[in-house]
């Protein structure tokens, strides 16, 4: 376009428009200012209450002082007034300017603010994009909590900081106060830098030379010459109208629609406490409110339950003020889960609980049924999810991290996503790649160039506001979205919620393309390791619980003891918080360990002495009882029947050992092993005499890898890091023992400031041989496995995940399976080609690698690396440094049900008890594939007997249930305990509720909720 014969020049608007806005309007919109009576006090240590903090003695306090010690709290009490000189009217209006010492980085990553009223009522929150404090009336009297968060900016990403914990952060202020007074807003100066900023943005992003975008520039250009810079405020008006046309037109009816739900994904713990995410949730949610205040179309997810009991708990006025807002359908909440969880290595039972305990929390809270699972951040996605996510009601499911793949891009943005059972589910990946989108230009054209599946849809989401405490939505944020409604050049922008997107992109899913499998995240492979002591913690308490549960359940039905509902909901809520996808993972600040790993050893202790109570509550005698064994575990082991009380028979088969020329030779009747002098295993025979290691290869050889990902430190393992690697053969002593029938070879290794001591066992009559690792872990920037070279032709790895397994192959054929160089496996692994496999099972690891190699003599060879424990140093610079004891099992000529049964044989070995009699599993399946998973009493407390059930080999199954206990009616239901059937009920001689037949489909999940009868 020409302007009196001068062509527009998109770099001339651009330059005049940095220094117009730069010099002269952003310093319009405040027109007037004046200072605050300012008055503080620190607090000594951890964060107090309101109630605690207002009847403090205050002392004067000025803008630039400085204030913030790492991780400290600073009250302020702010008093003042409107000057009775300003014109306060539709244009102008009065509010507090904030600014604690903000820094250029992200908001949520550095001081933060939430404003409390004389009274206690909670404002709003201050943070660097949401700086400004309403003002009601002419007086202001506030009370302002300020949390002194170090700033640990996450693109730290491997260089150590002592900010992750109080005791190495120093003492130090960190901020200094650079504003804290009441000014006059200018309404017009302010919508017109809105009006600047999407039409810019929007010029920036279409092809230069194009009508639209030259006549954006040229509206822009005419804008500039309404604007006295001298006198923004008389001429502000003028320069909104000159915009207004290019504002006004519409976009193309083949436009992309984004529809924007406001969101502010706050992570439970990262680089804070669990006690800072607390008031992160608080002054995040106080935010959303004061906007639904203000408009009334605006609409906020929120999907953690366990935030919004922590604000419930700790903030009651706000909490119930969200009441209101879910009920007028402003606050959404969305997830379904009691936290946002890793989804790899939780166990089944904990990922069903996930559900369990966020879906009841919103439909007790809010009435609410949430009918999505919203995982925005989690580091990859089992396979399992699928069926449990629409067991629990769940038909939708979001997350954005996808879009984080290293080597391979998702075909499409929306799909069907297919577990390991058959179930289906719709999927939806935003296209806009962000949780934490602002509805720029620039993020809008991102999102509708990125979106893969225009030829059958028209519409993607957008999650947008800051998160991680950074303030949540602003009202920038909404003024881009009205602005970019039905905006040429465009997408669409529509303000809705979650299910306002889902409801309209199923309706245009007449055929969905089909997803299968995992979705695994070519990234954060490292996350599997990290951390060691937080994922045993939880694999303990995870086995614990599960016990815990079994017998008393057992000891309620058969001795009429209390069952601990309490104790129960509260530990596994509190397991539940821990398997945080950056708890988890291992990927939190040194704090945040310390306690994971505190709380998983109390919660232990509390979960044992429910064990110990229960067990002796079934009838323990004194010692002159005979001894007989409690078995938790869902198989037969050492012939005691699953889930009963029972004497165990006497193992046959006393291991030996016989001295070599190369070493020793372990025996036992069932296995042989042979093992070198260097204390590894060179030969493992089964009773088929088929030998299970290669020749010339050593199993149970300790591999130190290098490990210095360039990125991300405790989030990645890089796959050129796995091919510099030092085996850890040589050894400082070695010793063979026999003792009660158990041979055991012990030696220890050191290299460098580490050491382990390592042990081979060989127990009586087993079909396995056990390794235990005793390790002293000194090193950064390492990574150890333990390599378990099979000689098997397997085109494929079974490894084991909720509720069943899933196979990977072992090839590199695609971009695709190249990328699985670190993958994720629960307590069993399994190796095999046809009439033959190799087991190897473990307590407490979730990573490991697969390589796949040629024979000298022809065929393939297959390798499993176990991950041990790595060494990262960011965000916690001491990660995984001290004592660990990991323990594994490897079982020749061994089927997937063996695999099952040395996991379960780590994970729950008999428990030794004194009892006058047996006790008999309270539920038994015919069929040995068939599992019964959990037996718990019903959460209403109704005395019903909840049991949840599986196909475990990957087939169809028949099987009948037969309960010990009287049984008056019997149904399925989902996760939640609710009905999907009518009860089969007791009704004359032949109904018999308390035997029922079931046909499973391949990995099916099936819950039954039993009505005990009562014996009169």
């Amino acid at each position: 376009m020409r302007r009196g014969g001068w062509r527009t020049e998109p770099e001339r608007v651009a330059e005049r428009l940095d220094r117009l806005v730069g010099e002269s309007l952003s310093a319009a919109v405040h027109t007037r200012t004046a200072p605050l009576e300012l008055l503080g006090w620190e607090v000594p240590g951890e964060p107090v209450p309101f109630a605690d903090a207002a009847r403090q003695r205050y002392t004067p306090f000025a803008v630039g002082a400085p204030w913030g010690r790492p991780w400290s709290t600073l009250w302020l009490r702010v008093r003042g007034a409107v000057p009775a000189e300003w014109q306060v009217d539709a244009r102008h209006r009065p509010e507090i300017v904030v600014d604690l010492g903000f820094d250029g980085l992200m908001p949520g990553f550095q001081a933060e603010g939430l404003a409390f009223r004389p009274d206690g009522t909670v404002v709003k929150a201050v943070s660097p994009r949401n700086s400004h404090l309403p003002v009601v009336g002419a007086e202001i009297d506030y009370f302002l909590e300020l949390a002194g968060n170090p700033g640990i900016p996450p693109e730290s990403h491997w260089r150590p900081t002592p900010l992750g914990d109080r005791a190495t952060a120093g003492l130090e202020p960190l901020y200094r106060l650079r504003r804290l007074e009441i000014a006059l807003v200018d309404v017009v100066a302010w919508e017109l830098l809105q009006d600047i900023e999407v039409v810019r943005g929007l010029a920036a992003q279409l092809p230069p030379d194009g009508p639209r975008a030259l006549q954006l520039w040229s509206a822009l250009d005419r804008m500039m010459d309404e604007v006295d810079p001298d006198d923004v405020g008389a001429t502000a008006l003028a320069a909104r109208r000159a915009l207004a046309p290019a504002l006004a037109a519409p976009a193309a009816s083949s436009a992309h629609t984004v529809l924007a739900t406001g969101h502010a994904h706050i992570d439970t713990a990262w680089l804070w406490p669990v006690r800072e995410t607390v008031r992160k949730c608080a002054r995040t949610f106080s935010n959303a409110l004061a906007l639904m205040d203000e408009h009334p179309d605006f609409r906020f997810a929120c999907s953690s339950a366990q935030q919004l009991a922590w604000v419930k708990e700790s903030y009651p006025d706000l909490f119930a003020r969200i009441r209101e807002k879910v009920a007028s359908g402003q606050f959404v909440p969305v997830g379904s889960q009691w936290v946002e969880p890793d989804t790899n290595m939780p166990g089944g039972e904990a990922t069903v609980r996930q559900l369990v305990y966020g879906k009841r929390f919103f439909l007790e809270e809010f009435g609410v049924e949430t009918r999505e699972v919203w995982l925005p951040d989690t580091f990859g996605y089992s396979a399992a999810l699928p069926q449990i996510m629409k067991l629990a009601g769940v038909d939708w499911f979001m997350t954005q991290k996808i879009s984080w793949n290293q080597t391979n891009a998702m075909p499409h943005h929306t799909l069907a996503w297919e577990g390991i059972d058959g179930t289906r589910i719709f999927a939806h990946f935003p296209p806009i790649e962000t949780y934490n989108a602002e509805l720029s230009a620039a993020e809008l054209a991102h999102a509708e160039r990125t979106y893969r599946d225009h030829d059958a849809g028209t519409i993607s989401l957008a999650p947008f506001g800051w998160g991680d405490g950074g303030g949540g939505p602003t009202r920038e944020m909404l003024a881009a979205a009205r602005r970019q409604a039905n905006l040429e050049g465009s997408p669409r922008v529509r303000l809705g919620s979650p299910g306002d997107f889902y409801t309209a992109a199923v309706q245009e899913a007449d055929e969905l393309p089909v997803w299968r499998g995992e979705m695994y995240l070519e990234l954060h492979r490292g996350t599997l390791t990290s951390q060691l002591r937080t994922k045993q913690g939880n694999r303990r308490c995870e086995e614990l619980l599960h016990e815990a549960e079994l017998w008393a359940t057992t000891a309620a039905l058969h001795s009429g003891a209390a069952y601990p509902y309490d104790a129960l909901d509260r530990l596994w809520k509190r397991v539940l918080m821990l398997q945080f996808h950056d708890i988890l993972p291992g990927s939190s600040i040194s704090w945040v360990h310390r306690e994971a790993e505190a709380d998983h050893a109390a919660i232990g202790r509390e979960l044992e002495g429910i064990v110990v109570a229960s067990l002796d509550a079934l009838g323990v005698a004194g010692q002159d009882e005979p001894l007989l064994y409690a078995n938790a575990a869902a198989v037969r082991l050492a012939g005691v029947p699953p889930h009963a009380v029972a004497a165990s028979p006497r193992a046959e088969g006393a291991a030996r050992f016989e001295e070599t020329a190369d070493g020793w030779v372990l025996t036992n009747g069932v296995v042989r092993a042979a093992v070198d002098r260097r204390g590894l295993l060179v030969s493992l025979q089964g009773p088929d005499g088929r030998e299970a290691i290669p020749a010339g290869e050593a199993a149970g050889l300790l591999r130190l890898h290098r490990d210095a990902p360039g990125k991300w430190d405790a989030w990645d393992i890089e796959r050129h890091d796995l091919g510099h690697a030092v085996d850890l053969a040589e050894l400082e002593n070695l010793s063979v023992v026999v003792e009660d029938g158990v041979a055991v070879v012990r030696c220890v290794r050191r290299f460098g400031s580490s050491s382990v001591t390592q042990e081979l066992t060989l127990m009586p009559g087993r079909a396995a041989v056990d390794i235990t690792l005793d390790v002293d872990w000194q090193h950064h920037g390492r990574l150890l496995k333990l390599m378990f070279p099979l000689d098997v032709h397997a085109e494929e790895t079974r490894t084991e995940t909720q509720f069943g397994h899933l196979a990977r192959p072992t090839h590199v054929n695609t971009s695709w399976d190249a990328a699985r160089f670190e993958v994720s496996g629960q307590r069993w692994i399994h190796v095999g080609e046809a009439g033959y496999g190799v087991a190897i099972a473990n307590d407490s690891t979730y990573g490991h690698s697969v390589e796949r190699c040629t024979r000298p003599d022809g065929g393939t060879r297959t390798t499993i690396g176990m991950s041990v424990i790595r060494g990262p140093r960011f965000p916690d610079p001491d990660a995984d440094r001290g004592r660990h004891r990991v323990r594994f099992s490897m079982r020749p000529a061994a089927s997937i049900a063996d695999a099952r049964e040395e996991a379960l044989r780590l994970a729950h070995p008999l428990r030794p008890v004194r009892s006058s009699r047996p006790i008999p599993a309270l539920i038994t399946s015919t069929d040995p594939h068939v599992l019964v998973e959990t037996v718990k009493l019903a959460d209403d407390r109704s005395g019903d007997v909840v049991v949840r059930l599986y196909e475990a080999s990957g087939g169809r199954r028949r099987t009948t249930l037969r309960a010990s206990f009287p049984v008056a009616a019997v149904q399925r239901t989902d996760v939640l305990e609710r009905p999907l059937e009518t009860p089969h009920d007791a009704q004359g001689e032949e109904a018999d509720p308390s035997s029922v037949a079931l046909e499973l489909r391949s990995f099916e999940i099936v819950t039954l909720r039993y009505r005990v009868a009562r014996i009169r």
